[in-house]
């Protein structure tokens, strides 16, 4: 259960008589370059908050590994998602937030100003808004962490064009499982895709164009139990869940689409977490420390839409603004509800 303390202890700022931008103390440093954190970012931008962002190394997050995102809305086409990657980038810096291509290794949420500690740099902010996202979520077989990078992926965006007239297979029944592989069909010959169900879960639209494709087969109620390979993948060894039947699938790619895990473990001990290691908020994104607010996949094991995480950023925002402006809790007041 949330607990939200009243207040957050403060530390001796480490600005004094200095120009807060140029040493590294901020109003909001956001961490994450994703939809959420830079959703936040445009938010905080606009409210004139002294903003950085540490985008993580892939600036925009998870679009730009994304070939096309057809659900977003104000674009009825269809966009690219590097190009709506980069048009939230650009959407930040229009409002003078600071971006950097760097991530942080070690917080401190102890007091206020909050520490972050990167490779690089180290930052302090009166409030944090914890944006990281998830990570593709593993297989745990024999053979995946050895071809990892040589036959073994989870992004067809940026490695499908090496399986050009090849067979690959993908794992997962999801609708990131189904549009990747649908976006292989492009160069495979073949799309095989394993799922460990006996129907797929993607929405309606993922599975009716993928059901459709003529390079596209299927074999349900079945999982990957080894990836096989000398010095690049040559296959996987699969079990049929119902029969117990053993096969090998021929492939020179695998990719893996078998969920997300939430990139929380610098925050173990610092801000509560769920049994699966997502952090814990309320409604307005506060987590259990005063000053830092949350957003985006990092908080969200459910929806893990572009716009969801686009929404939860504007609000985590909002209520950072209020938190450093000392405004009112609406929810205290009379003929409101309680968060």
């Amino acid at each position: 259960m949330l607990e939200l303390h009243l207040t957050t202890p403060e530390r001796e700022s480490p600005a004094s008589g200095l120009e807060a931008g140029e040493t590294g103390l901020y109003d909001l440093i956001v961490l994450g370059g994703g939809p959420a954190g830079l959703t936040a970012a445009i938010y905080a931008g606009r409210a004139r908050l002294r903003t950085l962002v540490l985008t993580g190394y892939l600036p925009g997050g998870q679009p730009a590994n994304t070939d096309v995102v057809e659900n977003f809305p104000a674009f009825p086409d269809g966009v690219a998602g590097p190009e709506l990657a980069q048009r939230f980038l650009q959407h930040a810096r229009r409002f003078g937030v600071r971006l950097e291509t760097d991530e942080a290794v070690k917080v401190d949420f102890s007091a206020r100003p909050f520490v972050i500690h990167t490779s690089k740099a180290t930052y302090y902010g009166k409030t944090v808004i914890v944006a990281t996202g998830a990570v593709p979520r593993r297989l745990g077989v024999p053979g995946e962490d050895r071809f990892f990078g040589r036959g073994v992926s989870s992004c067809a965006t940026c490695d499908g064009f090496f399986y050009r007239n090849r067979d690959v297979v993908v794992v997962g029944g999801g609708d990131s499982a189904l549009a990747e592989g649908i976006f292989l069909t492009r160069f495979a010959r073949q799309v095989t895709i394993v799922h460990r169900r006996d129907e797929l879960r993607a929405t309606k639209i993922y599975r009716e164009q993928a059901l459709a494709n003529p390079k596209i087969r299927f074999l349900l109620s079945t999982v990957v139990e080894e990836i096989l390979g000398d010095q690049t993948v040559s296959g996987v060894r699969v079990r049929n869940l119902k029969t117990g039947e053993t096969g090998i699938v021929e492939a020179d790619g695998v990719f893996i689409y078998v969920g997300m895990e939430p990139r929380t473990e610098l925050f173990a001990g610092q801000l509560e977490l769920d049994e699966h290691g997502y952090i814990v908020s309320d409604r307005r994104q506060r987590t259990n420390v005063p000053g830092v607010f949350v957003a985006g996949d990092v908080q969200d094991p459910l929806y893990r839409q572009i716009v969801v995480a686009a929404g939860s950023g504007a609000i985590a925002a909002m209520e950072a603004e209020k938190f450093l402006g000392g405004y009112p809790d609406v929810s205290s007041q009379p003929g409101s509800k309680a968060p």
